[in-house]
C-alpha cells in the first residue's frame, strides 16, 4: 500500500501532550479519521491557536512524524468528575527535533493552500490528506537549524 500523508488540526497545548506520550489524537478523540491511516504514513500537526478554547492565535505547524503501527487504540483518561473519557488514538514516532514553523511564509508553496484564499475552511474537518509535496516541504521547513544556516540563510527562515 502506498504511503499517505495527513494533517491534523489541534491546539498546541494538546500537541505537546501527544508528542510527549507518543500518540496522535484528532477530532476530540473520534476514531473515524485514525482508521484511514497506516503504519509509516506521515502526519503533521497544524495548530491554529496556542491553547483551547480561546488561546492566542498561532497558525503554525507544531509536530511531524510517522504512524508507528497499524493499531487504533482506545485510551482511558480519568476525569475530575469520576467518569472516564475514552479517546481513540494512534501511536506515532514523532520527530523529536522538529521546530515549530509558521504557515504564512509557505502559503503560496503548499498544494492545499496555494489555490484558494479560503484554505483554512478545509481545516475545520480536523484532518485532511496532504500531498507528498506538501509533507516534504513542511518537513524540510521544520528541520532544526544547522549552525551553517546563520551563514547561509534561506528566504523562508
Amino acid at each position: 500500500m502506498a504511503i499517505r500523508y495527513w494533517l491534523g488540526v489541534i491546539q498546541r497545548d494538546h500537541v505537546v501532550l501527544g508528542v510527549r506520550h507518543g500518540f496522535l489524537q484528532i477530532n476530540h478523540g473520534q476514531r473515524g479519521g485514525l482508521e484511514q491511516m497506516r503504519e509509516s504514513d506521515g502526519i503533521v500537526y497544524y495548530s491554529p491557536r496556542v491553547s483551547t478554547p480561546d488561546g492566542q492565535p498561532l497558525k503554525a505547524f507544531t509536530a511531524i512524524g510517522r504512524i508507528a503501527d497499524d493499531t487504533v487504540y482506545q485510551a482511558v483518561v480519568p476525569r475530575p468528575d469520576g467518569a472516564d473519557w475514552r479517546p481513540w488514538r494512534r501511536s506515532v514516532d514523532w520527530y523529536p527535533d522538529a521546530v515549530e514553523t509558521p504557515i504564512r511564509p509557505m502559503l503560496a508553496l503548499l498544494d492545499f493552500t496555494s489555490f484558494t484564499r479560503d484554505w483554512g475552511m478545509q481545516l475545520r474537518r480536523g484532518l485532511i490528506e496532504l500531498s507528498r509535496h506538501d509533507f516534504e516541504l513542511i518537513r524540510t521547513e521544520m528541520r532544526p537549524p544547522h549552525p551553517d544556516d546563520r551563514r547561509f540563510p534561506t528566504a523562508s527562515r
